[in-house]
């Protein structure tokens, strides 16, 4: 499924693809030209396939040399049904993701 997302803060704005969608969060491919750090907040407007577009504020979680994941801050009570349908099962856990960790200790 073909997912894009607009990031958006003040006069600076990128298009780039949604790699990982959860019930707290969003990784996105990190955009050329990218300068902000950890808890930076952004408008994020989320184009999945072509009938959903949800739109949430967030701030910045994490920025690797390929990706950015941002915390969901804000998702407006219009858009909450509409997100938690397209992760299905899973809206009701949280993500788990540890940067140094080895896999054999993470639950699941």
């Amino acid at each position: 499924m073909q997912s894009t997302v607009l990031l958006s803060r003040g006069a600076d704005a990128w298009t780039t693809d949604i790699e990982d969608i959860s019930a707290s969060g969003v990784l996105v491919r990190k955009p050329d030209g990218w300068a902000y750090g950890i808890g930076a907040l952004f408008a994020l407007d989320m184009v999945i396939g072509d009938n959903l577009n949800i739109h949430v504020e967030a701030s910045v979680a994490r920025v690797t040399d390929e990706h950015i994941g941002f915390a969901y801050t804000r998702i407006p009570a219009d858009k909450e049904v509409p997100l938690w349908n397209l992760l299905g099962g899973y809206a009701d856990r949280l993500e788990y993701f540890p940067l140094d960790e080895p896999r054999k200790n993470r639950p699941g």
